[in-house]
């Protein structure tokens, strides 16, 4: 399975501006800056579509190891905190910060936390740092 977006930028990084657009046209031509990034101009931001992917990744990977275990969730909400740090002359991505509030009938809080701690440890999002990168990069006029 393959999933792709596309970005298009203009301009400098700090005075310019681009748009992003998913496969799916979940995103179409939505746009991002500098401001939408450190500020809160409106608009999106790789950091916060990474928390929107590694909360829902998780909040799936967790109903299905839910589903394996015969439990059916009323309701999983996972909230992902994303920060973007200093890292020398440019940044870095250091922590994404889950927080799950879950109502699961007949569940133990100790069967609870396994599952959970399962779900984390396995999503592909919490795993993406550990995948090849590619490059296929092509300077156009």
């Amino acid at each position: 399975m393959i999933r792709k977006a596309s970005a298009v930028w203009q301009g400098t990084g700090r005075d310019g501006a681009g748009t992003l657009t998913s496969q799916s046209g979940v995103l179409k031509d939505t746009p991002y800056s500098f401001k939408t990034r450190f500020e809160d101009s409106p608009g999106t931001n790789p950091e916060e579509l990474l928390a929107a992917a590694h909360a829902g990744c998780f909040t799936m990977a967790l109903a299905f190891a839910l589903q394996r275990e015969g439990f059916t969730p009323t309701e999983l909400t996972t909230e992902a905190a994303v920060s973007l740090d200093p890292d020398g002359a440019g940044f870095k991505v250091s922590k994404s910060a889950l927080t799950l509030r879950a109502k699961v009938p007949g569940l133990s809080e100790a069967k609870f936390k396994e599952l959970a701690e399962v779900a984390e440890k396995t999503c592909p999002v919490s795993r993406v740092l550990n995948a090849e990168i590619t490059l296929d990069a092509l300077l156009e006029d």
